[in-house]
């Protein structure tokens, strides 16, 4: 793996040298201060798979966090929280496309420097990858299709032998696992999140249980669904990266704050989500 690392000053007389080269070079020092005045403490010094690049592996089939047409960029909260995280840290993003169900273990083997796909942090994630900070809360939610069943508001209506969709691998699904396959509801898992509301729009399954935010931007362009039900589930969303890279989470923990200290995570919010942003995201 390549590494970019911060030079250490020895002497001030090399301080200033390297002051004088680093203009113009890209090292990952960034001691700029978008947003604000003032001279905060530089990111520690940190590692990349490539020099110069945050390379970034995410399913980019997840809207409104992160989604991409053909031919076209990258686009959702969580593109442009990454582009607004690497810019802090001079460097260029490049984005991986990867699954959903082995990316912390993609990740740890360096296959990329962070996830970023709305990723929940949990215990059991913790064991095989460092998180950063929460940078955002979700709801789950459950979506039925209404032209078949329109009777369906809750969780509390499925009865036994309908069949829940969920993605592989993501909290959703040990959820559904967790408090309805006990009631002998048939639990079906998909690889890509759209595919389980596709299933739905066809009539082959009853209901759709996923995260609030992207549930509502999927349902969008399908009239035959809608979200019936908001699931508290006490989640936050963090970046993930291999555990022995813990420079490079501080550095991203450092970005976050920043981000939302000087009011531009409240300006990403509002690109895609309506309503107040969450307290715990608000500059203090």
């Amino acid at each position: 793996m390549k590494r970019t690392t911060l030079l250490r000053s020895v002497s001030s007389v090399v301080l200033v040298m390297l002051a004088l080269t680093a203009c113009g070079s890209n090292n990952n020092n960034n001691g700029s201060n978008p947003g604000g005045g003032g001279n905060p403490a530089p990111s520690p010094s940190f590692s990349t798979v490539a020099t110069g690049k945050l390379t970034v592996g995410s399913c980019l089939d997840y809207p409104p966090f992160e989604d991409i047409k053909k031919g076209q960029q990258p686009v959702g909260f969580d593109i442009s929280m990454v582009d607004e995280i690497a810019k802090r840290l001079n460097l260029e993003v490049k984005w991986v496309k990867a699954n959903f169900n082995t990316i912390f273990n993609a990740v740890s083997a360096h296959k990329f420097d962070m996830v970023a796909g709305a990723a929940t942090i949990t215990a059991a994630r913790k064991k095989i990858v460092n998180f950063s900070e929460p940078y955002f809360s979700a709801l789950l939610s459950l979506t039925v299709n209404k032209d078949k069943t329109p009777n369906i508001t809750s969780t509390d209506q499925l009865k036994k032998g309908d069949i829940v969709g969920v993605q592989k691998g993501t909290t959703n699904a040990i959820w559904a696992t967790k408090n309805l396959a006990p009631r002998g509801i048939v639990i079906k898992s998909f690889i890509s999140s759209p595919d389980s509301f596709s299933d739905l729009e066809a009539g082959r399954i009853t209901g759709v249980i996923n995260d609030l935010p992207a549930s509502v931007g999927i349902v969008k362009n399908r009239p035959s669904l809608a979200v019936v039900q908001p699931i508290e589930a006490g989640q936050h969303y963090g970046f993930a990266f291999a555990p022995d890279t813990p420079e490079l989470t501080i550095a991203v923990n450092k970005a976050i704050e920043a981000i939302v200290a000087d009011g531009t995570y409240e300006k990403i919010y509002h690109r895609f989500f309506q309503g107040p942003v969450p307290k715990e995201f608000q500059p203090k």
